[in-house]
């Protein structure tokens, strides 16, 4: 479906109802920001990722191991205990000042929760406000922490090959972690200036979260053994 932006405003949109829900299919490799980390790591892989167009590095949440393979519980039905903010803004659009929706978004097709009422935005609109405002604060610093790391030389790839009781093996590659190795040769003032803005946590959190490829790879083997 083509995409048809407008400018959100209380007269045109006065009546229009959104779907509260996750709407289409739950891609598995979702583009987070550093602020969603800690939540992140607590259910799924982090990793680095380069843009196509830009070569620029973003980073991004596993879900599952391929397209269409969702391993995380609850993220089939749109409910895991992560929901990232760029699945939550679906359909909404921050430009400038002003927040813009695609109005052929399946979203806002035969939805419930009202955007405005009695010409306010409703608490559901302020939510997508909110998560629009994460984002954009989000976005730079993320930006911001990468840069830091690939100053510091922090940034490494990793390609990760797993094998399965059935017999199948599958490969990831084109992705990037935070070295474990070159964090801890860091000399001390690297890791206060690093533990001051943040990005130490940030960083943990990413090498940390590693441990979680294998939990969804067991998680897989259980499915291709049902």
């Amino acid at each position: 479906m083509v995409t048809q932006l407008e400018t959100l405003n209380r007269v045109d949109h006065a009546d229009l109802r959104m779907r509260t829900g996750l709407e289409g299919s739950y891609p598995h490799f979702v583009p987070i920001v550093v602020g969603e980390f800690p939540a992140a790591a607590s259910c799924c892989p982090i990793f680095f990722a380069k843009d196509a167009s830009t070569g620029q590095f973003y980073a991004a949440a596993l879900f599952g191991f391929e397209p269409g393979e969702l391993l995380v519980e609850g993220a089939e039905r749109g409910d895991a205990v992560f929901r990232p903010l760029e699945l939550q803004r679906q359909g909404f659009h921050l430009s400038d000042d002003n927040i813009s929706i695609d109005i052929n978004h399946l979203r806002f097709n035969g939805g419930t929760a009202a955007l405005f009422e009695a010409g306010e935005p409703s608490d559901t609109l302020r939510r997508i406000q909110r998560v629009l405002g994460e984002l954009h604060a989000g976005f730079e610093a993320t930006r911001a922490f990468v840069r830091e790391l690939l100053a510091l030389k922090l940034v490494e790839p990793v390609d990760i090959t797993l094998s399965f009781d059935d017999g199948s093996s599958l490969t990831l590659d084109g992705l990037y972690t935070v070295s474990r190795d070159a964090l801890a040769e860091l000399d001390d003032s690297a890791i206060t200036a690093l533990f001051r803005n943040g990005h130490l946590q940030a960083a943990l959190c990413m090498s940390f979260s590693l441990n979680q490829v294998a939990v969804l790879a067991s998680k897989r083997n259980r499915r291709l053994a049902e």
